[in-house]
């Protein structure tokens, strides 16, 4: 069944974080570019009394706050507002939600989608109140926010609560990584040129590192994080949806059912992590102590988080994928809090010339490598071996050379988006390409599980180290004792 777009958007959590920072900015941004469908209109909900006019003043100056002064005007800004209204809904009111449900039967005139920016835990309860006040047809579907669940039971808890009232087509599982253009570029790079299919193998790459470097500490999110941790807040979720899409297979078409079969199957081909040996032998937890970065001093995690903990704001895992095509080739996943740098990249090493004709016997040539930056900049550099300028008497010499590509540059006709217009466009239009699966989360959320018990089970708790660092010393031994080093 094709989707049709949705003419109301119903946004959960209206007055929220998430809501401010991202989601009211990208839905500026799309109707400032006149993506938005004609007759689109957003309903804002949260507990909050408020009127429509309040709400609208509190989105103009949300967008004053964190749209750029280059892309505001107010006639645009005007006209958004026009297209927002407001209905306060306390999740545990019955009368509220019948007076939502009236207030969203007079402004739909077709299809309607629910984003529940809201705490995970109220996910089943709010599709189960829809379902109550008639909203759960066909012609309604929910848009839900990361992390669905704390583990594989809390996960399945979550899933089985909106099941009965929403199939899996018409629930839009978020994960804004998918939504940056760099995460796309990459399917792009992959699937839409000759030059790099043939070479994405064991056969000719020698090793993969998927690195998310942060240097923020917990930035009041405190109670938050020390929940989650590295493992729940970043390894569950980005970090292994981006190992999905530069591990998978061709997919037969670029549509929902075809790209999510592909990711599930790298997924279920990951080399469980089981126990404490293992654990110790493929994965480091750290947490940073105080340290400098850019030359400021910062606090340690416990100082930020005003108490004792053992919760990981640092994990690098040395993974493997078993399958004919990744057969060998070692993965290594490292996200941390308070790095040295800011940085979201994929760096492909490729196997060296099996013979160099250029060196004396026993000294190899660098290899070739890829790396794909996703943030802070999006770049694409591909490091080649090229003769040093010169008169050579006593051999050729070679240096390493970058063939870069400033995505910004290359495209700097075309505005930088904020991840979710990209994602907001594709629910309201029912596209779920860039959307997760059920098994998907569930079979990630299998494999992390594994690990935290064996950390569990190893009970030596993280190790630390200074902020500013990319973790700690045993990180670099996990990779260093293969063979291999981390691109820094």
């Amino acid at each position: 069944m094709t989707a049709k777009a949705a003419s109301l958007l119903v946004l959960f959590g209206a007055t929220g974080d998430l809501a401010q920072r991202m989601l009211l900015p990208s839905l500026y941004g799309l109707h400032r570019e006149g993506l938005l469908p004609n007759a689109f209109r957003i309903l804002g909900t949260a507990r909050s009394p408020m009127t429509t006019s309040q709400f609208r003043a509190l989105v103009a100056e949300t967008i004053e706050q964190r749209v750029a002064a280059s892309e505001r005007d107010a006639i645009t800004v005007a006209s958004l507002l026009e297209r927002l209204y407001y209905q306060a809904t306390a999740l545990d009111d019955a009368s509220a939600w019948k007076e939502l449900a009236i207030r969203v039967c007079e402004l739909r005139n077709g299809d309607v989608l629910c984003h529940l920016s809201t705490a995970p835990k109220y996910y089943a309860l709010i599709c189960r109140m829809l379902a109550e006040n008639g909203l759960a047809d066909r012609s309604v579907r929910v848009m839900i926010e990361k992390p669905i669940g704390q583990d594989l039971a809390s996960s399945i808890a979550i899933n089985d609560g909106i099941a009965p009232f929403f199939d899996e087509q018409r629930v839009f599982r978020t994960d804004h990584y998918l939504g940056k253009e760099g995460v796309q570029n990459l399917l792009s790079l992959r699937f839409g040129n000759a030059l790099f299919e043939p070479l994405w193998n064991a056969r000719h790459i020698e090793q993969v590192q998927l690195t998310i470097a942060e240097t923020v500490g917990v930035e009041g999110r405190g109670d938050y994080y020390d929940d989650s941790g590295a493992v729940r807040d970043m390894l569950q979720n980005h970090l292994l949806q981006l190992l999905c899409l530069t591990a998978m297979e061709p997919p037969s078409h670029f549509d929902a059912a075809a790209v999510r079969n592909e990711k599930i199957k790298v997924l279920r081909s990951l080399r469980p992590i089981v126990g404490a040996a293992d654990v110790a032998s493929h994965t480091v937890n750290g947490q940073y102590s105080a340290g400098a970065i850019d030359g400021q001093a910062v606090p340690s995690y416990v100082e930020e988080l005003g108490r004792p903990s053992r919760t990981e704001t640092f994990v690098a895992i040395r993974a493997h994928i078993d399958n004919w095509r990744w057969s060998g080739v070692p993965f290594y996943l490292r996200t941390g809090k308070r790095m040295p740098r800011r940085c979201t990249e994929i760096y492909i090493q490729f196997r060296a010339v099996p013979h160099s004709i250029f060196t004396p016997p026993g000294v190899s040539m660098p290899p070739n490598a890829l790396t794909i930056s996703l943030q802070p900049e999006e770049r694409i550099s591909l490091t080649l071996m090229s003769k040093t300028p010169g008169l050579d008497r006593h051999g050729v010499k070679l240096e390493q050379v970058a063939l870069d590509l400033d995505l910004h540059d290359a495209f700097a006709q075309h505005r930088k988006r904020i991840a979710y217009e990209r994602l907001y466009l594709d629910a309201i239009e029912g596209n779920g390409t860039l959307f997760v699966r059920r098994d998907e989360v569930e079979a990630a959320w299998s494999w992390v599980d594994a690990i935290s018990s064996g950390w569990r089970e190893a009970s030596g708790g993280p190790k630390l180290y200074n902020a500013g660092n990319f973790g700690p010393n045993s990180a670099v031994g996990l990779i260093e004792r293969h063979g291999h080093s981390w691109r820094e």
